[in-house]
């Protein structure tokens, strides 16, 4: 089982004030500690425009970056947000940071969710998830033969003849690829298309169960040719961690950031949130409410307690990974000591250790 955090990149207003320029430090510091305690994968998150939520236009940059400050740990996308880029740029990025990172990139796509987004790129919010599987179609092209034809409502785009996309990455067939999903819709065309799994943070255990099973139902229909993605079959679900010395300890450090982060978000901003959890008054009341999300959501805890939450959440879903993910309110020093205490008290009891980066 793998282990990587999610880094959406947001601003603790408090300690990073306007306009916020710190956050990106304070965030390089922490991937760079993941790559010290062992973590798998830092996943960066693509956001824009907002003072409240994540900072982060380009991925890419970033991600080349990083292949410069890291030894080891894989950079992840999560996600590209499709309809606000360009198909074939984004598979040019990918084999390019593949190859300035060693082979280390991991490509998450996703159709967006925040209105306020496409607003700023002048684009059809409700149009998200047809302009998705243009560019899905797009991508595939690309990472399969190098080449594609295709003139759509959305994206356009001919690379054919004596031209080829390049370069070319250093994993092989190319980097794994995965869809962020919630939706059947969605969850459809990741199985049939064999794309790995992204589920969101926000869902219950018992939904998610249910979202990994009909997408290995959808697995079933693809093709060999879709298998050949490195990603397929893979289920990566994203969850709110903390781990102290006691589950009350755990409570009292990140009940209050937690629940600060969680009224913005449902803050009516998340408009197509994947995953959304907000399906009405009563929904909405429960998430807000710690020891409910405690019991049915989130994974906050003593090491034993996080441990034994994070194996019946294997045991419903049989995820292959875990992203986790907290948001900025906790602090840097309680961030990087459940950090530190997840890598020392919790990974080996799940799975053998990877080797940490000098």
């Amino acid at each position: 089982m793998d282990f990587g955090i999610l880094f959406t990149s947001h601003p603790h207003k408090d300690r990073e004030p306007y306009p916020h320029q710190a956050v990106h430090a304070r965030v390089t510091e922490e991937i760079v500690t993941a790559d010290r305690l062992g973590f798998d994968t830092a996943w960066l998150a693509e956001h824009h425009f907002s003072t409240e939520y994540g900072i982060m236009p380009d991925v890419w940059v970033y991600a080349g970056y990083l292949a410069a400050l890291t030894k080891r740990i894989k950079l992840g996308m999560a996600v590209v947000t499709l309809p606000l880029s360009n198909p074939v740029r984004v598979v040019e990025n990918a084999a390019f940071v593949d190859i300035l990172s060693g082979g280390r990139v991991a490509l998450g796509l996703g159709s967006g969710y925040r209105k306020y987004e496409f607003d700023g790129f002048g684009l059809d919010f409700e149009a998200r998830r047809d302009m998705q599987d243009e560019a899905l179609a797009m991508i595939q092209d690309l990472l399969r033969t190098g080449k594609t034809n295709r003139k759509g409502t959305y994206f356009t785009a001919a690379v054919e003849g004596e031209y080829e996309l390049l370069p070319q990455p250093v994993q092989e067939p190319y980097p794994p690829l995965y869809l962020a999903a919630a939706t059947e819709r969605s969850i459809g065309a990741a199985g049939r298309n064999g794309y790995g799994l992204m589920l969101s943070t926000l869902t219950p255990f018992d939904t998610l169960a249910k979202q990994t099973a009909l997408y290995r139902t959808y697995l079933a229909e693809a093709s060999t040719e879709a298998r050949a993605n490195p990603g397929c079959g893979k289920i990566d679900i994203a969850r709110w961690v903390y781990v102290a010395e006691s589950d009350a300890q755990a409570k009292k450090d990140s009940a209050e950031g937690l629940m600060r982060h969680l009224n913005h978000f449902f803050g009516g901003h998340q408009s197509g949130y994947l995953g959304q959890v907000s399906q009405g008054k009563d929904s909405v009341s429960s998430a807000l409410d710690y020891d409910a999300l405690a019991r049915s959501t989130i994974i906050h805890g003593s090491p034993a307690t996080v441990v034994a939450r994070i194996e019946e959440l294997r045991a419903k879903t049989g995820l292959t990974s875990m992203m986790l993910h907290y948001p900025p309110w906790y602090g840097t020093d309680k961030a990087k000591s459940s950090l530190e205490l997840f890598a020392r008290e919790v990974m080996p009891r799940l799975r053998a250790p990877a080797k940490a980066a000098e």
